[in-house]
């Protein structure tokens, strides 16, 4: 058995002990001169601050409804560094006064009439995982209280349709669930973002999620059918198809939506057959931006890997993988049809030719060498931040996106901007970057920042260094996120990012489908109340 931390990522038994603590505090020390770093005890949960909840439900709501401690601790917060950072002083005056999980279609919309009832504003909730905000109850107006609607009943897999390869999947499914029910049907939907293990379907697709393929199908967007959404205003459906040509895609307005205009009930997914091909091997390179141009090579050559993640030296030192002079390259394919082999030996072949030296053959599964040591320490990265952070320091990631063209510039700038601020507010600062996903026109970079922080001011240090970020992010020409989303936190990038004019017809989208405006107020966009 397993207990799903209520402060932090993941289950508690999966958190770093003092052995791993002490390791971590001894190897980030060395980075800040040695710096002395104290460990934070993780809260009580008796001794949490917490207000009574404000709403009242009715008898009828009596059996989905919950407002036990731990659960509404544990549906307070996020994932983030700003909610792990509060969820350790115990702060949790903004929890939710009700979580409610309905089973079925006709016990949502039940709550959503008692919530309209009483003028409660209403957060769906897949997993908990978001980073950004998205689930936390923070927010303008003059709601009586606030409802977290849990999906985590919708958890079914209704129906494979073997002929077509898909299958209609309830969202609140978690993502090991889905590949367990799956995997009798020998498919599986081959979709794992770091949040898998925390994450629903649901989830997935109201924040258009990015996956397991580096290249090709990156996002869920590729992999979704057709959509059921319940919304305040009434359900809809959209109509299965392998593509059509039919107007704007009813499915892409769900798709990012995060859940303002309704709740993904089930979806029609797009699934493959389970890989029996696979290979993996490690490219090292001097410089980062030689590393760079050689994915440039590799994305733009129609061979599509599978992973093609480029590890900066000091993340891979970080994460104790080699001694932080090389940046590293992890390339694989798979396939559940065919060999790989010739695959690679191409893909090598282009790397090598941008100054890559290709390591040893032994790394032909993912479980191997050095691509075996970061795929494990990927999975454990939420883990380590959480115990960064109980040691006081300022931990964050932040992730975008750039056209080729402009990424030598943009990476420069962003690594100028970020370093600089970060010592400014920090006093040190160690900034690294690695590819998480790669387009023919494009990469997307994705940023660690580690900093000593001040207790009681983290918060404070990450939300400055983080305006900034944004500023810099749209001023150079990325996107404010590449697969994370907006939530609230980044709003304010967001903003700037949209055009205007979309953001009115967000506006009048979200006005018919939610009248009052009680779904998620104030992410991507204003109140129209």
């Amino acid at each position: 058995m397993t207990t799903r931390s209520f402060w932090g990522w993941g289950n508690e038994e999966g958190a770093f002990d003092d052995r791993q603590t002490g390791q971590l505090r001894q190897l980030v020390g060395m980075q800040f001169g040695n710096a002395e770093l104290t460990c934070q005890a993780p809260p009580a949960l008796a001794d949490l601050a917490m207000p009574a909840p404000r709403l009242q439900p009715p008898e009828s709501l009596a059996s989905i409804i919950s407002t036990e401690r731990r659960d509404r601790a544990s549906h307070t917060y996020g994932k983030s560094f700003r909610d792990i950072v509060r969820g350790l002083d115990g702060d949790y005056r903004c929890a939710p006064d009700l979580i409610a999980r309905p089973g079925n279609e006709q016990e949502l919309l039940d709550v959503l009439d008692y919530a309209s009832g009483c003028g409660a504003a209403v957060i769906p909730y897949g997993g908990g995982s978001s980073v950004v905000g998205g689930t936390e109850p923070r927010y303008e107006g003059d709601w009586s209280g606030t409802i977290t609607v849990d999906m985590e009943r919708f958890n079914r897999i209704i129906e494979v349709d073997h002929q077509s390869r898909a299958a209609h999947i309830e969202g609140g499914i978690y993502g090991p669930a889905l590949e367990d029910g799956l995997r009798p049907h020998g498919y599986t939907l081959r979709h794992f973002p770091q949040s898998f293990e925390f994450s629903t379907l649901g989830g997935w697709i109201a924040t258009r999620s990015g996956g397991h393929f580096a290249t090709l199908y990156t996002h869920i967007d590729d992999l979704v059918e057709s959509t059921r959404v319940v919304t305040p205003a009434g359900s809809l459906e959209t109509r299965r198809l392998p593509g059509s040509g039919a107007g704007p895609s009813p499915d892409r307005l769900f798709l990012g939506s995060e859940g303002i205009l309704g709740f993904v009930t089930s979806a029609w997914m797009r699934l493959q057959s389970g890989p029996e091909f696979r290979a993996t091997r490690t490219v090292h390179f001097n410089d980062f931006l030689e590393g760079a141009e050689g994915v440039r090579r590799l994305s733009q050559s129609g061979l599509y890997p599978t992973n093609c993640r480029l590890i900066d030296a000091r993340e891979a030192m970080i994460n104790g993988i080699g001694g932080g002079s090389k940046h590293l390259l992890i390339v694989g394919f798979e396939s559940a049809d065919h060999p790989v082999d010739a695959w690679m030996e191409r893909a090598l072949e282009i790397v090598a030719d941008a100054g890559g030296s290709v390591q040893a053959a032994k790394e032909q599964k993912p479980d191997q060498g050095q691509a075996g040591d970061w795929r494990q320490q990927f999975i454990r990265a939420p883990y380590m931040r959480d115990a960064l952070i109980r040691l006081g320091l300022v931990a964050e990631t932040f992730e975008t996106a750039i056209t080729w063209d402009r990424f030598e510039d943009f990476h420069r700038g962003v690594m100028d901007t970020v370093n600089r601020v970060t010592r400014e507010i920090c006093g040190k600062a160690f900034v690294t970057c690695r590819f998480t996903h790669v387009y023919p026109d494009g990469p997307a970079p994705y940023y660690t920042v580690i900093a000593p922080g001040r207790r009681g001011d983290q918060v404070k240090q990450w939300d400055d260094i983080k305006l900034a970020v944004m500023e810099t992010l749209i001023d150079l020409g990325g996107t404010i996120t590449h697969h994370h989303a907006v939530g609230r936190d980044h709003r304010p990038g967001y903003d700037r990012q949209r055009p205007e004019l979309f953001a009115e017809v967000l506006r009048a989208t979200k006005k018919t489908l939610d009248p009052r405006g009680m779904l998620n107020p104030g992410v991507l966009v204003s109140n129209a109340r």
